[in-house]
């Protein structure tokens, strides 16, 4: 069982710039590239590693397999996929945000709440187009993974962000900015929302 989701420690947006630029000297070529994209896409998995760098599968699993061998990358399985990871650099729960940024569906899914609020799965079903089955499958992993918490409301489920949603942003707009860009917008009522109390506190 994974841990459930954690507020981002004090220390982590330095820790996600120094991430970024902490390179190892002693890496060259092909295993440079792939530590560098790594450290760029925490929370890669394999076939997006081929497929960004362009290189050929069996390349990619043996620089992976080397990087983590020598103790520079960590990797999470889960199901058919590994999740790749600079070493030391993130939490469980931080790793857990970070693979649902790299999977479209889990990711559409977990945005939609955060915009929505509490929405039911017949709700995610309708927004998304994709089928009830698929969806009931990423809200378990969802729930599992303790990214969202299930809130049983008469005969309907709903569905909210566990912990602040600023948390997620903040690795969002540090490692996948395109997503950023397209979200920072219409989610910009909820940010307002979310600073109005800090603003009056301070």
């Amino acid at each position: 069982m994974r841990s459930t989701y954690q507020p981002l420690s004090a220390h982590v947006s330095s820790e996600l710039a120094k991430g970024r630029s902490i390179l190892n000297e002693d890496i060259e070529g092909i295993a440079k590239s792939v530590l560098e994209y790594i450290h760029e896409h925490p929370g890669c998995h394999l076939r997006q590693v081929r497929n960004d760098l362009a290189i050929s599968m069996g390349t990619v699993q043996y620089h992976l397999g080397r990087l983590e061998n020598a103790g520079r990358i960590t990797s999470n399985r889960h199901g058919l996929y590994k999740y790749y990871f600079p070493i030391g650099l993130f939490q469980d729960a931080e790793k857990s945000l970070l693979e649902i940024l790299s999977q479209e569906t889990a990711r559409e899914i977990v945005m939609f709440i955060i915009e929505e609020k509490n929405p039911t799965q017949t709700d995610i079903v309708n927004k998304m187009n994709v089928s009830s089955a698929s969806i009931s499958w990423h809200v378990t992993r969802l729930v599992e993974f303790g990214i969202i918490s299930e809130i049983k409301e008469g005969k309907y489920k709903r569905y909210q962000l566990r912990g602040n949603p600023k948390d997620l942003m903040l690795l969002m707009k540090s490692y996948y900015p395109s997503l950023w860009d397209r979200w920072s917008n219409r989610l910009a009522e909820m940010f307002l929302s979310l600073s109005a109390p800090e603003e009056k506190g301070s």
